[in-house]
């Protein structure tokens, strides 16, 4: 892989892991208000607290670059939830073009992994689920035979 690709990925998991982090802690300040919140779009009560923790546990792993791949997806599958449920409606300005960047985001780290600065590449010396990077490095290497 280009070294340019696993070193641009660091400021992508910087700022997504500190958005997940910065909109999962407040939502422990008022658990009553976000268990009334997800009563108001249909949502069952009990799904407040998962999600919240997962923001928070999601977001420290993108940040760090430990289970990227899983974070991410997990993350993905929850933005698209927030879209269906709440944003659909507002339309995309104003609405869930926010969800729709932070999907593109998480699209990238679970097809390119954490990058090379991150805990799993940088200390464990290896990426814990390496698929998508085994998937790339197939790709491009078989264009350049090609040509």
């Amino acid at each position: 892989m280009n070294s340019s690709f696993g070193f641009g990925l660091l400021s992508i998991r910087i700022m997504a892991g500190i958005t997940f982090i910065a909109h999962g802690i407040p939502k422990f300040y008022d658990v009553s208000g976000g268990y009334k919140f997800f009563q108001s779009v249909n949502l069952p009560a009990e799904l407040f607290i998962p999600i919240a923790l997962l923001e928070v546990i999601g977001g420290l792993a993108i940040l760090f670059g430990v289970l990227t791949r899983i974070a991410a997806g997990l993350l993905i599958i929850e933005m698209i939830g927030a879209i269906l449920m709440v944003k659909f409606s507002k339309g995309f300005v104003g609405g869930y073009e926010f969800e729709l960047l932070l999907i593109s985001i998480g699209i990238t780290l679970v097809i390119m992994g954490p990058g090379k600065i991150s805990i799993e590449n940088y200390i464990l010396k290896r990426e814990i689920f390496p698929r998508g990077k085994q998937l790339y490095q197939k790709t491009y290497s078989s264009r350049a035979d090609k040509i």
